[in-house]
């Protein structure tokens, strides 16, 4: 698995931790059963809910009047890109091995892809 580093490979990967970002934002929003916040007071909220968090005190996290993490919020997404942005690719740049597997990742994909497509062309053909 040596495959050598290049700074696309970590623009592919820039760009698929922001799309996990936005995931991220959609799942916790549309899947969330039970109200974050359900008080004014943090501390009640932290001891309470499992969903909110320190985190969520300190950065702003935005919720609706009933206490859920608000879906329309672009504060929320931003949030969101930007802790995977910075999680994933600072997980790459401080582990050579997680570079590697990312790498590794990424130029599987596309050769998958490739693969792919010349077999689709195939059958088209036949």
């Amino acid at each position: 698995m040596d495959i050598e580093l290049a700074t696309w490979h970590f623009v592919v990967a820039g760009m698929v931790f922001a799309a996990l970002g936005v995931l991220a934002h959609v799942i916790r929003a549309v899947f969330n059963v039970f109200p974050d916040k359900l008080s004014d007071t943090p501390a009640v909220n932290i001891l309470v809910s499992s969903d909110y968090s320190w985190g969520d005190y300190l950065i702003g996290t935005e919720f609706d009047d009933a206490g859920y993490y608000r879906l329309d919020s672009l504060k929320n997404m931003r949030l969101s890109v930007m802790y995977w942005l910075i999680a994933g690719l600072g997980m790459m740049l401080f582990s050579a091995e997680a570079a590697q597997a990312v790498a590794w990742g990424i130029e599987a994909s596309i050769s998958g892809f490739i693969d792919l497509f010349w077999q689709r062309v195939a059958d088209l053909k036949a």
